[in-house]
């Protein structure tokens, strides 16, 4: 379902039987208020950004779904036999500093984090910055799902205070790593590699190893 321009008369509704969610163009959202619209549309993939500006995503195809699975499996089996970590997949939305609330293709929470928020915390958007953030980019989608806004989530995400940022490019078979950068007038600063087969933790994730041929597959 996708956000539409105010209309004279509602439009039809679909065969499905879902009406579309209608929201003003220039219509700015806290995120308590976001969190109201999400709950009474919850067939609608929304995010909000720190000024309030309501984005739709559209749903992924079949090749970026089995990815994202695929994604969430492996870091979950890495998280499940270290220990100490939560895993979300790309359904979950998080709360940022900003006032945003995005929803990455995957991330890990440092468990400590994760059960210092309250139940209710918990049960709603997450008022946190995930620790690991991973976004695979839509090659045909020079939208919410392309590359250059993934590039800018992934700047407001370490930003907000994200240790670690993977953007995949399975088409181009390649990486960008994302970390805090030491000024701050540039908080974050990003590698790009070409080619990529594999994807470390290093001594922060010690033992994780994504094999990116299986997530090039799909």
């Amino acid at each position: 379902m996708t956000l539409a321009p105010p209309a004279s008369a509602a439009p039809p509704a679909p065969a499905t039987g879902l009406v579309p969610l209608l929201l003003p163009p220039d219509l700015m959202l806290t995120p308590e208020q976001f969190a109201l619209v999400c709950e009474a549309n919850p067939e609608a993939v929304l995010e909000l950004t720190a000024t309030g500006q309501v984005i739709a995503m559209t749903p992924t195809g079949g090749d970026t779904s089995a990815r994202n699975n695929l994604l969430s499996t492996r870091l979950q089996l890495w998280a499940l036999g270290q220990g100490g970590w939560k895993v979300f997949d790309s359904s979950g939305g998080f709360r940022l500093p900003d006032g945003s609330v995005f929803s990455p293709d995957a991330a890990m929470v440092r468990l400590e984090r994760w059960q210092a928020l309250t139940p209710e915390e918990r049960r709603g958007f997450p008022p946190l910055c995930p620790d690991l953030v991973v976004e695979l980019v839509s090659p045909s989608d020079e939208g919410p799902r392309g590359s250059e806004a993934l590039r800018r989530k992934m700047a407001a995400y370490l930003a907000n205070g994200a240790k670690l940022g993977w953007l995949l490019f399975p088409e181009q078979r390649a990486v960008e790593i994302w970390q805090p950068g030491v000024d701050p007038e540039a908080p974050a600063v990003m590698e790009r590699i070409e080619s990529a087969d594999g994807l470390e933790g290093g001594a922060w994730l010690p033992g994780l190893r994504l094999e990116l041929a299986e997530l090039w597959e799909g």
